[in-house]
């Protein structure tokens, strides 16, 4: 759904603009809130990870192709501020480096796929998230119906944006009902993308899940001296003698960040005496493995996309959008069109240009989620 430059005139880009850089802003200060030590560099890796599946395109009609936006997916991993950010991010790699999106769009681009689709899906996803039960299949599912909802919502978005601002005659009851049509269809793949991607990192490591917080807790890991008698209340860890079930459970408001300390062991004062918290886990493995994924899908699944036009491609060319589209200002990048120049192998230039941009992603994206969370850190140190 990247708007090409020439589709919005020049007042209405500007007006997007302005209220881009106000949600970026906004968003700046709203995920320091958002960010610790483990999840500023994961959030890099989420914007990265979104690049490299927005490189997948699916069919999803005769003609016609999709991909993931990913606000949904950011949003719910690492915090809707957040969300924003790591969203806006791939779209400004994507313009400066690959010539995808128009620059004088980028205003609309990011209005559009960066805060309408996060805003829409997290509301969703925490309405869902209150009222159903606090299970792990809970947030899998409500993460599955906020991303289905996000992308017609974008699409509807757009269709108002093109309204105050379209270049081209068109009807706009036919451009509302041709992009709501198309991305209702796209929002089935998006919502399946995220909801198997959230699934699985709830599944192993839910205490890094931003929407997860309060939702689904982790097992209690109480270290217990082999010569004491167990702790009332303490969870035993894999190999150790067992102990009386603890009060919490899945179904309790815990949340990922709260220390075993917390808990009703801290009541007992042997337990305090006998048993010590197992420290946090590193967030190293699921970062690994999460550029292996993104690696892997830019560089070698990328190759196997959709060709078809996408969405608002096919909308603009059936239904006349198009008429005043204007050339990239970077059309002659070495990566335009994502593949590396004067590269003829197809494969290679695809797969290395996939590559380069998320690599170049993740060093945009971390480095300004480690900015963002050392100035919390000096915040708090300055309030103390």
């Amino acid at each position: 759904m990247h708007v090409p430059d020439g589709f919005i005139d020049a007042p209405v880009s500007a007006v997007t603009g302005v209220v881009a850089a106000g949600a970026v802003a906004v968003s700046l200060r709203g995920a320091r809130r958002e960010l610790d030590e483990r999840t500023a560099p994961l959030a890099g890796l989420v914007a990265a990870f979104i690049f490299a599946v927005q490189m997948l395109n699916f069919p999803v009609a005769a003609g016609t192709s999709g991909h993931l936006l990913g606000g949904a997916l950011a949003a719910i991993l690492v915090g809707p501020y957040t969300g924003v950010l790591c969203v806006s991010v791939v779209l400004l790699m994507q313009g400066v480096l690959f010539a995808d999106g128009g620059l004088t769009a980028l205003g609309v681009n990011i209005t559009d796929m960066a805060l309408v689709t996060t805003v829409v899906a997290y509301a969703i996803f925490r309405t869902i998230v209150k009222l159903a039960p606090h299970r792990r299949r809970t947030v899998t599912v409500a993460s599955f119906v906020a991303a289905l909802v996000s992308v017609p919502a974008a699409a509807v978005a757009f269709t108002a944006i093109y309204a105050l601002g379209g270049t081209a005659d068109v009807a706009i009851g036919k451009v509302f009902a041709a992009m709501v049509g198309v991305h209702v269809l796209i929002g089935i793949g998006e919502a399946a993308i995220t909801a198997l991607t959230v699934g699985a990192v709830v599944a192993v490591r839910p205490d890094l899940v931003y929407g997860a917080r309060g939702v689904t807790a982790p097992p209690l890991e109480i270290r217990d001296s082999p010569l004491a008698p167990a702790a009332p209340g303490a969870v035993a860890r894999a190999g150790a003698p067992a102990a009386e079930p603890s009060t919490a459970t899945s179904e309790s408001p815990v949340t990922s960040e709260a220390p075993a300390s917390e808990t009703s062991a801290t009541r007992e004062p042997s337990a305090t005496r006998e048993a010590a918290a197992v420290p946090q886990r590193s967030a190293r493995r699921v970062w690994f493995a999460g550029l292996a994924a993104a690696l892997l899908c830019a560089g070698v699944v990328s190759f196997y996309a959709s060709a078809s036009p996408d969405g608002l491609e096919k909308v603009a060319h059936d239904k006349g959008i198009d008429a005043k589209e204007e050339d990239h200002a970077a059309k002659d990048s070495p990566l335009a069109d994502y593949g590396v120049k004067d590269i003829s192998d197809a494969r290679l230039s695809g797969g290395l240009a996939g590559v380069i941009g998320v690599g170049a992603t993740l060093a945009v994206g971390s480095g300004v989620f480690i900015v963002v969370r050392r100035r919390r850190a000096t915040a708090e140190s300055g309030r103390s």
